[in-house]
């Protein structure tokens, strides 16, 4: 997929001050993941690919298992990022540009080699899973997956 997408339609405008999971007040842009019976939170990237998916939300699919990942279809337009890669880590949420996906692996995929977790092709890594990403093995083939925002503020110290 060329990383013309991104030129052509171009994410909203970040703030100067916005680090990796962050939004505009500080706060931690945080995705919540449900499929099935599964739940897990996942801290954004800061990347084009994390914020088109951020400003698409809520966003609804259909998981697909593929080994030991989960996989499926969203409405959302993003060529590479600069940071894309072929191996994923435990607990990565990728977009999958090619085919508008986005993968969840909590181990290896059917093509794998010994030790690593690898996509089909180059895929955008614009979230990582907190907590255990192993949640998703409950997963069944239909069943609805939601991803939505949960926004959490910055803790303010009280100074007497």
């Amino acid at each position: 997929m060329p990383t013309d997408i991104l030129r052509q339609h171009p994410p909203p405008p970040r703030f100067a001050h916005q680090a990796a999971g962050q939004g505009k007040g500080g706060e931690k842009r945080v995705l919540q993941i449900s499929a099935g019976a599964a739940r897990l939170e996942a801290e954004l990237a800061a990347t084009a690919t994390a914020d088109r998916i951020w400003h698409a939300l809520p966003l609804f699919g259909v998981a697909e298992p593929w080994g030991e990942a989960i996989h499926f279809e969203i409405p959302v337009v993003s060529g590479r990022d600069r940071t894309a890669r072929l191996q994923a880590k435990l607990g990565d949420v990728c977009f999958w540009g090619e085919e508008r996906r986005v993968l969840v692996a909590y181990g290896a995929t059917p093509i794998s080699r010994t030790g690593e977790i690898r996509m089909p092709s180059p895929v955008n890594v614009f979230a990582t899973v907190i907590g255990d990403v192993g949640v998703l093995r409950r997963v069944r083939v239909g069943e609805k997956v939601t991803m939505s925002r949960k926004v959490t503020r910055p803790e303010t110290s009280n100074s007497s």
